[in-house]
């Protein structure tokens, strides 16, 4: 058998591919056996070509076996995942919604239902916290308190 090429196994169909497949491993065994009982060099060469043209019979037929499986599962896969996606999405939007109207009016709220803002703004100071004196400060302000003069006009 000469080269094989591609182009000629793309138009055969899986049974052809197989009786060809079949023909090149025979005669694959065959150069072996050459080889081991001290065959010809022509022989001995012709090893590397049958590999290499079985290899194409097996790339052609995973080609095509991957195009019928393309085709097959075309829009199939995509229409269910999407679906699933949105079922999803759907329920996880009703879930937060519920945990919002649970955690409406607590202290503490899980991270996911705070806001997220910036890292600085979450550690900031609330207005309460900022508005707060300490005891030294109250104590200062009463013993000093700021003076007020009268202006003549």
């Amino acid at each position: 058998m000469g080269k094989v090429k591609c182009s000629e196994l793309r138009t055969k169909d899986k049974k052809e591919l197989f009786k060809q497949l079949e023909e090149l491993k025979t005669e694959l065994t065959n150069l072996r056996v050459a080889k081991v009982t001290g065959g010809v060099a022509s022989k001995l060469s012709k090893i590397r070509v049958v590999r290499k043209a079985i290899a194409r019979v097996y790339i052609v037929y995973h080609q095509k076996m991957k195009v019928n499986l393309r085709n097959h599962y075309k829009n199939k896969k995509r229409v269910v995942r999407k679906a699933i996606a949105r079922v999803y999405i759907v329920y996880h939007q009703k879930m937060k919604v519920n945990l919002r109207n649970h955690y409406k009016n607590k202290k503490y709220k899980p991270l996911d239902l705070r806001p997220k803002k910036t890292r600085a703004m979450r550690k900031a100071l609330t207005k309460h916290e900022a508005k707060l004196k300490t005891r030294k400060e109250i104590r200062k302000k009463s013993l000093f308190p700021p003076r007020v003069y009268a202006v003549k006009a």
